[in-house]
């Protein structure tokens, strides 16, 4: 049947037919998991790209011109730019010169809340394709135990006049479901080991420059706090 199928085939794809020919359905369903994968990082690859998630150098710079004073200058240097980064302090400098302004504790609760949500869709099907990069060589190792199985029956069934060709051919047949398994795993588990790092480091900029927005980044200048930011403390001191 696969071999009648395999016919109608693309060229390029008949060396996928005659692996699934050989290693039999938990090769195939170890092809299946394969291109779903394939799909799910390209999707991710795809979502990284558009969401701006690694680009940090305008929010930096638009930081830098609030933290001087320059608001406006900073909203403009963010406002329209797609960005995860850009998008959020955008924001906040929104909030920031909207008249009467919002209180800084809400303020801070309520970004805080978006961040998160732009981090869990960040996170989104990377369950999925952990799943996959786990489950693919133990499938591979079920589907060896299982052709180790009937290759013994076989040779328990010939007797004394065992064929050691045939014997080694099962055999190497049966091995090929974790050699699958792991061609697989591999390169899944580094796309995911990745786009974690990424999603890591995105998390991190977004704490750093949510709180450099609220405290003005007093440990490192070392000055006094500017008047606009002087304000968003609402503590004690105001600005005159």
């Amino acid at each position: 049947m696969l071999s009648e199928l395999s016919l109608s085939l693309p060229p390029f794809l008949l060396p996928v037919a005659d692996l699934i020919d050989q290693g039999g359905n938990v090769v195939a369903i170890q092809v299946v998991m394969s291109v779903v994968a394939l799909a799910l990082v390209f999707a991710k690859v795809l979502q990284f790209t558009l969401s701006g998630a690694s680009r940090f150098a305008r929010s930096r710079q638009a930081l830098g011109l609030y933290l001087d004073g320059d608001t406006a200058g900073a909203l403009g240097k963010v406002s329209g730019h797609k960005g995860m980064m850009t998008e959020v302090l955008a924001l906040l400098l929104k909030a920031q010169t909207r008249p009467g302004g919002a209180r800084p504790d809400l303020l801070r609760e309520d970004i805080e809340r978006i961040c998160l949500g732009k981090i869990a869709a960040l996170r989104a099907w990377l369950r999925p394709l952990d799943l996959i990069a786990q489950t693919a060589p133990l499938l591979g190792l079920f589907g060896t135990v299982l052709g180790m199985i009937e290759a013994f029956q076989a040779m328990q069934g010939a007797g004394a006049a065992v064929d050691p060709s045939v014997l080694a051919g099962g055999i190497w047949v049966a091995l090929l479901t974790t050699a699958v398994g792991l061609a697989i795993s591999i390169p899944v588990s580094a796309a995911v080991s990745w786009f974690d790092g990424r999603i890591e480091r995105t998390q991190q900029e977004m704490e750093a420059t949510v709180t450099t927005f609220f405290t003005g980044a007093a440990a490192e200048r070392g000055s006094p706090l500017p008047a606009h930011l002087d304000v968003i403390q609402g503590g004690s001191r105001h600005a005159v």
